[in-house]
């Protein structure tokens, strides 16, 4: 081992870049649908050798000194973003005769602009590097903070954080309920660097007590939680996800609506199966009434007369506004819009965390200039709503909705979770076909499942759809491609292990501790040389 790392610290130009490339494209297999978080176990000691030999010109400025460390998170993050996030580009060859220019674009560009992250991570990391634990507990520290800012600059795109390698099975998910992602980030970090002290042996035991330690605990919580009961306070609702698998192809064609719109219909109607009573509550995915109600009002019709007394139906839905003579610019939100057993529209909620690019262009008269305009998702440009609100279903229960990857935000769901029932996650990830995309966004959807202690229903024009239960495991689900619905009875269960607030201090204090352990070795290192 101490040879193998001898070499790695010694590489050096397009070597220590492929290394660390390499590195970072193994991690992504500790991702859904993968979950080989052994994997993470070898990428993350080959990238603290790397950064132990990232060593720059001692008398040159901070930026000179920090550069090749830099380099090294650059081309590690770059490669665990392209090897991640390559099905991306799936959505622009839906109609790949108006954007497969776009292509490298997505699937080379994003990636690029990530890895500065992890750029920005080795580097504050390798401010406070030692040669011992102290530069393991200084990744972990930057890594958690570089994760947590990927969460919200520049509109945040958390996806495939380092921390849902951990939590591959319910068992491994629990402890996220108390320490939330900002804990589990970091501490995931640490736990697969850990390796690295293989070599050097100093630390060693130190380093195998804490590896030990941590792992029997987070296994050991998930075991407790998973074998405690789940709370219930009495009530349940009946439910059916529908999952109508619509070719994205035809989703926007004027001729196949009324198609498409009938075989939603057709399995909303659908007899329960033996055991499964008729549902209360029935839910389709993002966007799946293929017209404007605005255009079509005999929709709401048809729908009040498929309605049972009591039922309602969540339906993903484009939401018009501006309708008038005096007015003829519309706005359009994604929303999802509850419609009673009268037919009417007895609430909506717009989605508020909008995809750039992808459902409003930013900087959109800079961009029109070149005539670059919104890329995918539909044949409109969407306005984000104001707020998001629980939307009260048949008992009396509050199912507060997230739109597609708006799912994705630990703190936007935990804050707005704190007076709901029900998470509902409404997406059409068809986009992106059968690829590691929905897999990933499912897994994250799990989560917000464990986090919050509530149940999660999910419907998916193509899959995944699934019904989750407050501890992450899956009642029941439909398959990629499947066309179907899931009926069951969802007991209405809310016990998160500890407040949101509670849960985000937990988190930063993990990162704090990680931080002064590593400032203090540093500093204790630089005393003994001098």
């Amino acid at each position: 081992m101490e040879r193998l790392a001898g070499r790695i610290i010694l590489l050096w130009g397009w070597r220590r870049a492929l290394v660390a490339f390499l590195a970072g494209a193994l991690a992504v297999l500790g991702q859904a649908p993968y979950d080989f978080f052994a994997a993470c176990f070898i990428a993350f000691p080959l990238l603290v050798w790397l950064l132990d030999g990232a060593t720059g010109e001692v008398s040159g400025s901070l930026i000179r000194r920090l550069k090749p460390a830099f380099a090294v998170g650059w081309w590690f993050g770059f490669g665990y973003f392209l090897a991640g996030l390559w099905w991306i580009g799936s959505a622009l060859l839906v109609e790949a005769d108006s954007f497969a220019w776009a292509l490298p674009f997505a699937v080379v560009g994003i990636p690029l602009a990530l890895a500065f992250f992890y750029g920005f991570a080795t580097a504050l990391a390798r401010l406070l590097w030692s040669s011992d634990i102290g530069r393991i507990a200084a990744l972990a520290f930057a890594f958690g903070l570089a994760e947590w800012l990927r969460g919200f600059l520049f509109t945040g795109f958390p996806w495939n954080a380092v921390g849902y390698a951990a939590m591959p099975v319910p068992l491994l998910m629990q402890s996220v309920s108390l320490v939330g992602m900002v804990g589990m980030n970091t501490l995931a970090v640490f736990v697969f660097a850990l390796p690295a002290l293989l070599a050097a042996r100093r630390h060693l035991r130190l380093g195998a007590v804490l590896l030990v330690a941590l792992v029997a605990a987070h296994v050991g919580f998930g075991y407790v939680r998973l074998g405690a009961p789940v709370p219930s306070d009495g009530r349940a609702i009946d439910v059916r996800i529908v999952q109508p698998s619509v070719d994205l192809s035809e989703k926007w064609d004027a001729s196949v609506r009324d198609r498409i719109f009938a075989t939603l219909m057709g399995l909303s109607a659908a007899t329960p199966e033996p055991g499964h009573n008729k549902p209360q509550l029935i839910l389709w995915p993002e966007t799946s009434v293929p017209f404007l109600f605005t255009e079509r009002p005999d929709a709401l019709t048809a729908l009040g007369d498929m309605l049972g007394d009591g039922q309602m139906l969540i339906a993903g839905a484009v939401r018009e506004e501006g309708v008038s003579a005096a007015n003829a610019d519309s706005r359009y939100y994604n929303s999802v819009v509850a419609i009673n057993d009268k037919g009417e529209i007895a609430d909506a909620v717009d989605k508020v965390h909008l995809v750039p690019f992808g459902e409003y262009l930013p900087f959109a008269d800079l961009f029109s200039r070149f005539g670059v305009g919104q890329l995918v998702a539909g044949p409109m440009n969407f306005s984000a709503g104001n707020e998001r609100h629980p939307i009260v279903v048949p008992g009396g229960i509050r199912a507060l909705p997230f739109i597609c990857y708006e799912v994705i935000f630990p703190d936007l769901v935990s804050v707005d979770a704190t007076s709901s029932d029900l998470i509902v996650n409404v997406t059409n990830d068809a986009w992106f076909g059968d690829t590691p995309g929905p897999y990933q966004h499912f897994r994250q959807a799990q989560i917000r499942a464990v986090e919050n202690g509530m149940p999660l229903l999910r419907a998916a024009n193509n899959g995944i759809s699934a019904i989750v239960d407050p501890r992450g495991r899956v009642v029941d689900a439909l398959a990629i491609n499947a066309r179907g619905t899931i009926d069951a009875r969802v007991p209405i269960a809310r016990q998160s292990f500890v407040s949101a607030g509670q849960r985000r201090i937990n988190g930063m204090l993990i990162m704090l501790l990680f931080a002064v352990a590593a400032f203090t070795l540093n500093v204790r290192q630089r005393l003994r040389v001098n």
